[in-house]
């Protein structure tokens, strides 16, 4: 795409395009001369030397891959100083938009389970069936679009690793999202696919819960969603943890409890006891059989307890 085709399509840029910002940018909603609807990534200047590495890794990242709960890369535009990387648009924008942002939008269970489906299958795709190995870094809702039909897709690929075959993790500088961190990753920098399996058992429970990890407004013990969670769990009253409006509105018990149970699963302590996404996408379809019981997350355990302060309060 040339500058001048994506400025005239975003209608150069006007604020009433823009559909939200990322780390690196702002994105605005554009439409082509045939009518077809795009989403224009446009890195900031400002921070150019990282947003060159940022635009050059997205780029290279994800056209070396594709699967259907994957935000598709339509093309890029590099002119002057001016980054842009257009994407297919996405109708009903990101997954934190509608759980807690202004939305009027009602999700029902039916279509939670199958966004948190489709992001695990997504991820299972970067994790292992990729001809590359991924770890995304930055599993977040505002992270997870939805199209017409409410189907995920994972976007925002800034923060992706090409992963070595040969070594169980990388160590490198903490870049990601506090709140949505597993331990390893934001106190000793260990990166693996695990740290996005911690990420995403976060992200089900907002989708079960429809609020953010992370709100001091409510009493101490509500304030870090996962920890209230486990609370709820060590008192039996999981139900508690389900957004009152799906209550109203009729689920499967059974089901919505195994899933905030695989939840547990991926934000264990260790990054060892959490199944590979694989695993996480069997025990999501089958709805059977006896799960793992999952130790209790991080900020529970007391040799972690320091994760705390990065954790919560990110």
């Amino acid at each position: 795409f040339n500058f001048h085709t994506l400025e005239k399509a975003t209608k150069n840029f006007h604020s009433d395009n823009l559909l939200g910002c990322g780390g690196f940018g702002p994105v605005f909603l554009g439409k082509l001369g045939d009518g077809q609807l795009i989403a224009v990534k446009k890195l900031s200047v400002d921070k150019s030397q990282q947003g060159d590495r940022e635009f050059l890794a997205e780029v290279r990242m994800i056209t070396s891959i594709q699967h259907k709960n994957l935000v598709r890369l339509l093309g890029c535009c590099s002119e002057g100083d001016q980054r842009l990387l257009v994407y297919e648009y996405m109708k009903n924008r990101s997954l934190d938009q509608i759980l807690y942002g202004k939305s009027n939008i009602f999700l029902d269970w039916k279509t939670r389970y199958q966004i948190i489906l489709g992001i695990a299958r997504g991820l299972q795709y970067l994790h292992e069936d990729s001809h590359i190995r991924i770890v995304h870094r930055d599993i977040k809702a505002s992270n997870i679009l939805l199209d017409d039909k409410f189907q995920p897709k994972i976007g925002d690929f800034g923060l992706a690793r090409f992963f070595p075959e040969d070594q169980a993790y990388l160590s490198t500088a903490f870049a990601g999202t506090l709140g949505y961190t597993a331990p390893e990753y934001a106190i000793r920098g260990e990166l693996s696919e695990k740290a996005d399996i911690y990420s995403y058992g976060v992200v089900v429970l907002e989708i079960i819960n429809s609020r953010k990890n992370t709100d001091l407004s409510l009493p101490s013990e509500m304030q870090y969603l996962p920890e209230y969670a486990w609370k709820l769990y060590e008192r039996s009253r999981l139900i508690d943890l389900v957004d009152p409006k799906m209550l109203e509105d009729g689920m499967a018990e059974k089901d919505v409890m195994q899933t905030i149970h695989v939840a547990f699963l991926c934000l264990q302590p260790q990054a060892n006891l959490r199944p590979p996404m694989s695993e996480i996408v069997a025990m999501l379809v089958t709805k059977a059989g006896t799960l793992t019981t999952p130790t209790p997350p991080p900020f529970l355990d007391p040799e972690l307890r320091i994760g705390r302060t990065i954790t919560v309060h990110g």
